[in-house]
């Protein structure tokens, strides 16, 4: 027990390194909204998505519907469920049915990647190592980010607010560069974001992210199918 818990706080540290910079990002984000430190800290303990809290603080600030959140965040982190369902394949028998909701709670990308690359079968003390230390880097930059835009200069916050919109590049660049159905994915999510933006202004941020990638998804699915093969290789 204490040794898969040690190793999965080990393999943890990386990614809470990565956390909090990110999530420093985040919180400024969050203070710039309208939202409190304490309120800001609370969100990224009970969501821990950081795509799922940046689009749910804009529709917050925008005084957006409860349906609109919830649809955005259907549609935001759905790949959470996809991602369960792929390391469930991965389990040590041990992992009983409690655990599995526990656990559930910490899936990230960056923690379904490191379990996914295991040659051993996954222990419950393996992954709340891990996620205890992932959800203390991501909590403890929100709350220095939110309480660091309460005090520093407007444009110095102005400049780190960045940092979350950052990692999401980060994240498609190289598959855009590798693949061109991804490619061809993100630029078409983006235009059709743009227009949203700049021209048919009417519709609310929440539902322009949801017409985005439903629209972006679409399209990829049409031009680019995937064969049984393909499939199956994967």
């Amino acid at each position: 027990m204490n040794s898969g818990f040690t190793k999965g706080m080990s393999h943890g540290i990386p990614i809470a390194l990565g956390y909090l910079s990110v999530s420093f990002g985040f919180g400024i984000m969050a203070v710039k909204s309208g939202i409190s430190v304490l309120a800001a800290s609370l969100i990224s303990a009970l969501n821990l998505t950081s795509a799922g809290q940046a689009e749910g603080v804009e529709i917050i600030a925008a005084g957006g519907t409860i349906i609109e959140m919830i649809l955005v965040q259907l549609t935001i982190n759905l790949r959470y469920s996809l991602m369960g369902l792929s390391l469930s394949q991965k389990l040590d028998k041990s992992f009983t049915t409690p655990h599995r909701f526990f656990a559930s709670y910490g899936i990230t990308d960056e923690i379904f990647a490191v379990c996914s690359a295991q040659k051993e079968k996954l222990r419950p003390s393996y992954m709340y190592g891990m996620i205890l230390v992932a959800f203390a880097g991501w909590v403890t930059g929100t709350t220095l980010g939110a309480a660091a835009g309460q005090l520093l200069p407007t444009s110095v916050s102005s400049a780190m607010g960045i940092v979350l919109y950052g990692m999401f590049i980060a994240i498609i660049l190289p598959p855009s560069r590798k693949k061109l159905s991804v490619f061809i994915v993100v630029l078409a999510a983006a235009a059709v974001s743009i227009l949203f933006r700049y021209v048919i202004t009417a519709v609310s941020g929440g539902f322009a992210v949801i017409i985005s990638a439903i629209a972006a998804s679409v399209l990829g699915a049409l031009l680019f199918p995937v064969n049984e093969e393909e499939e199956a290789g994967s």
